[in-house]
């Protein structure tokens, strides 16, 4: 279980984040600016904010981001231009590049699940938008850490590699027990990766629900709001 209480102060904008997630998927779903990222960025460790902030009851609040048990994914996929698709990889694990034989293994197994073991010696340059996505995918993989936070990592990709790339997360996420965050504008995502869903207003969570609240007739009303004004700036675009 990741146990959040934190609290974040920047200019006008005050954050009051109380929440415990469990394993599996969880969907943030909120408009523009109302903190979806900022929490990503605090369990992260990208910001520094107050409170606890916990996971199976060890608080790693204190602890500097490559130190916690987390993995980020944000919108650019963070792959180095220089660096072939294995490389990519393989910094995940050392930063020198100098693995051991269980760790090439590791890089293999990791490109294998996500069907790039073929591309392992081309550059980032030579991938198409969803291939990068997945060699970003494999280095979570040989990270090998339970929390999974994703910042609209997809949201550049065309609607079908944007589902193919949410059904790979939903599977790792499954596979491997992961505990995953995605931060989402659409809740057509959310019903799709299913597990939780979370909505953020004002910096705060507003409600927490299983994902399959977003199909159901009887919508609580902050879900009801918040999908009335979703549909209604997508008719506007």
């Amino acid at each position: 279980m990741l146990e959040i209480n934190l609290q974040y102060n920047w200019e006008n904008f005050r954050a009051d984040y109380q929440v415990s997630i469990e394993p599996g998927m969880t969907t943030l779903l909120g408009a523009s600016g109302e903190g979806k990222s900022t929490l990503l960025q605090l369990v992260g460790g990208y910001l520094n904010g107050r409170g606890t902030l916990s996971y199976l009851g060890e608080d790693f609040s204190s602890l500097a981001p490559y130190e916690r048990p987390v993995t980020t994914l944000f919108q650019s996929d963070n792959l180095f231009p220089q660096l072939t698709v294995w490389q990519n990889v393989a910094i995940g694990l050392e930063p020198s590049l100098k693995l051991t034989d269980q760790q090439q293994e590791k890089v293999s197994w990791a490109l294998e699940q996500t069907q790039l073991i073929n591309k392992r010696d081309q550059i980032p340059q030579a991938l198409s938008g969803g291939q990068a996505q997945r060699v970003a995918i494999a280095r979570v993989l040989v990270r090998n850490k339970p929390i999974l936070l994703l910042d609209e990592p997809f949201s550049a990709l065309d609607p079908m590699l944007r589902e193919e790339m949410l059904a790979l997360v939903h599977n790792v996420t499954e596979q491997f027990q992961l505990t995953t965050v995605l931060v989402s504008h659409m809740p057509s995502e959310a019903l799709l990766v299913g597990g939780r869903v979370m909505l953020i207003a004002g910096g705060r969570v507003v409600a927490h629900e299983s994902a399959d609240v977003l199909a159901s007739k009887s919508l609580p009303d902050a879900f009801s709001n918040y999908l009335g004004l979703f549909n209604s700036s997508t008719k506007e675009h």
